[in-house]
Parts: C-alpha cells; structure tokens; sequence
C-alpha cells in the first residue's frame, strides 16, 4: 500500500516498501526543513548528515508544518509550509528531483479577509476529477474594532488551484463548531471500499481536548462524516499517515513537556488504537512534518548528499 500522499499516477512507480522520507522542522522555525529516511516506514535516519535539506530564502521567514506531495504526473514535488506566526501567506515552492528546490514564495492565499489572523499548516492535494490542487490550512480571525462581532477561532479554509499563480477566493473547509488545526489526508481502502480521511487536531480548550480525531469522506473535498473520538492523548498536533502492511500509523507531534516528542499509535480497523511509540524512531527535536514515498532510486540519489557546515549554517 502506498503512502496516502502520494497522487494515484505513483502507483506504477511506487512499489510496496519502497522507503519513506520524513519532512519536518526544528526549533526554532526559521532554520528550514530537514529531512529524514527510513526502510520500514518506523525507524529514520537523518539525511544530509543531520543538516537542513531546504532553508529559508526571505528575510523574516520561518519554515514550519512543511508538507511535500508529488506532482499528479508522478514528476516532480509540491511543497507548502507555514510561512509567518501571524498574516495571510503560506509558503510554497517546487522540485524536480527532492535534491534542487525552487525559491520560496509567500502566497497571499487569505488577503481577502483583513482580519485574519494566521494561515497555519497547509496541506495539498490533487483532485483528479476537478484537475485541480486543493489547498487546506487553518485560519482564525481577530474581532472586528467598534462592533460585535467577536472573531472567530481556527477553522479549516480551503482554496483551489491549477498552476499555483492563481487561486480561488478561500472559503471555509471543515466546521463543526468548535477549532481545529492540522488537518491531513489520504487515501484509504478497507474491506473492499476507498474513501479519503482526514485526521485533525481537536483545537478546544475548555473542556481541553487537544488531540487528534479524524473524518472520511469519498473525495479530498468531502463531504466529511461524523468525527471519531480522540486517538489519542492530549498535548498532541501535526498528524501525518502512512499505511505500512496491514496498519495506518498515525504520526503526531507530543509538545508537552517533560515529554515533547515524536508519538504515533496505529490501528488495523480504525476503531482500536495502540501506542506505537516504542516502535518508531524519529530524529531528535523534529517537529510537525509529513511523511512520503520516493523510490530505491531516489533514496540513493538523497543518500548522495552532505553539505559542509559552512554551506548549511549561512545566514
């Protein structure tokens, strides 16, 4: 089974237990991604000896909550991220070959609506009957001065687009009545049948939740049924799939100290959960990322790369 990121017109090049790379950030967020290799989709390695693969190429920015899916023609990767703690942009960028990685560019995806307040988290996702990308991210919006209108917390906003230099006006994603965060989604087939789930993160804090539940739906655009329960404990965000032999494993980031880490649990129906954590092995300080295949090819190629510490602490 192929990683629920990877568009259909992978599937004949991706092969089952192909390699896994792990995407992610490290603290503080303006150092750029980092990624990581793994065989068996539970245990991984860092790359580039350690050092970012992808940094910062505008003044001010930071790099968070990266996601990285292949193109629908199978060439070629997509890349978004969180761009800012505040404003209307996201961050997206392009690759041929994962090794070279176009400038960084801040889309202002929510300029259409003054007072909002973040656009956190983006995810994409090809639409393979619309032919189109769809764009999810979370956004909250800060009460308008000398009225009653009181804002809004974070709820999922969704935007489309067919050559990421024009989108359509953002619209709300997901509304259950109360905020969520880190949306993510794949690709399922269960018992004969396929459909798209979406797992999130519960964003409520009185009574606090905090933790992830999920959705499905038929396509990436739903329509969502009824959420789950929590799958796991609270303190947790970031959650990322994949489906290694007959489990789902449910990546997630535990921010909480004295137990900041890395979590995942796993399940083979998606009604029981168990903790997975001292299966997996994740790199040290890693942070809210996401998860795809590349080939044996492509994994030597990354294997290939070390830059020196001059090239990967400049400025």
């Amino acid at each position: 089974m192929l990683l629920a990121a990877v568009v259909p017109a992978m599937a004949q090049a991706l092969k089952a237990g192909d390699p896994y790379v792990f995407a992610y950030f490290r603290e503080p967020g303006n150092q750029g991604i980092y990624f990581a290799l793994s065989r068996d989709g539970y245990h991984y390695t860092p790359l580039n000896d350690g050092q970012p693969w992808i940094r910062p190429t505008a003044p001010g920015e930071i790099m968070r909550d990266v996601y990285i899916t292949r193109n629908p023609d199978g060439h070629g990767f997509r890349m978004v991220f969180t761009w800012a703690w505040h404003g209307d942009s996201i961050g997206v960028a392009s690759s041929d070959d994962l090794m070279h990685w176009s400038p960084q560019r801040d889309v202002k995806i929510m300029s259409d609506f003054p007072s909002v307040q973040n656009t956190w988290a983006p995810e994409t996702y090809w639409d393979v009957k619309k032919k189109q990308w769809l764009i999810v991210w979370a956004s909250s919006f800060a009460a308008a001065s000398g009225s009653k209108d009181k804002g809004e917390g974070l709820r999922l906003w969704s935007s489309w687009t067919r050559d990421w230099q024009s989108f359509t006006k953002p619209e709300k994603f997901f509304d259950r009545g109360y905020p969520v965060i880190d949306a993510t989604m794949f690709h399922r087939e269960m018992h004969g049948k396929k459909d798209v789930v979406m797992v999130f993160k519960d964003q409520t804090t009185d009574p606090l939740r905090y933790n992830e539940r999920w959705v499905a739906g038929p396509t990436v655009a739903g329509p969502w049924g009824e959420a789950s329960g929590p799958i796991n404990e609270s303190w947790s965000e970031g959650p990322s799939v994949i489906h290694v032999k007959d489990k789902w494993v449910v990546f997630y980031d535990h921010y909480r100290s004295p137990r900041a880490r890395f979590e995942a649990v796993e399940t083979s129906d998606w009604i029981h959960w168990e903790s997975a954590d001292d299966a997996i092995d994740l790199p040290e300080g890693s942070k809210h990322g996401s998860f795809f295949q590349v080939t044996k090819q492509e994994a030597q190629r990354l294997l290939s790369r070390h830059d020196t510490p001059s090239v990967a602490t400049q400025p």
